[in-house]
């Protein structure tokens, strides 16, 4: 089932291997400011109007391939966010509140709650097979002014 809020586990090996810690703080600032002026002051997720919104870089993996490619960043509530990487909720102890956040948002019931985390669990472990990601950031490129 296709739902308009997802899990993004991301492979054990790429944890860290995010735009924070690639780019300058001023570069980073820049697209998470563009992310945000994007949205709107909405949650791209759930549409919620928060003046707080946090950045997200969206990935895609090519299993194949072995490569981590940047999709796009864009501006989430805390508590899509809290849902988009539910491992790192669940060490803090707030599962609770985000799957009260996923039911709603994805107007589905506690077992389609849990099917889901399930199926994102196992995709997570099929990729954790891989050591060694490459980064593909071109979508990076439409900031560069020529």
């Amino acid at each position: 089932m296709e739902y308009k809020l997802n899990f993004e586990l991301v492979p054990d090996s790429c944890w860290y291997s995010n735009l924070r810690s690639l780019l300058s703080k001023a570069q980073w600032d820049y697209i998470r400011a563009d992310a945000k002026e994007r949205a709107g002051d909405k949650c791209a997720i759930c549409g919620r109007k928060t003046a707080r919104l946090e950045a997200h870089e969206r990935w895609s993996y090519d299993q194949e391939k072995r490569v981590q490619k940047l999709e796009d960043v864009i501006a989430v509530c805390k508590d899509c966010h809290a849902v988009i990487h539910i491992g790192r909720t669940q060490l803090k102890g707030d599962e609770e509140r985000a799957e009260k956040h996923f039911m709603k948002v994805n107007d589905c019931s506690y077992a389609e709650y849990r099917k889901a985390l399930g199926e994102a669990n196992k995709l997570h472990q099929i990729r954790n097979k891989i050591g060694e990601w490459s980064l593909d950031l071109t979508w990076l490129k439409r900031f560069i002014k020529e």
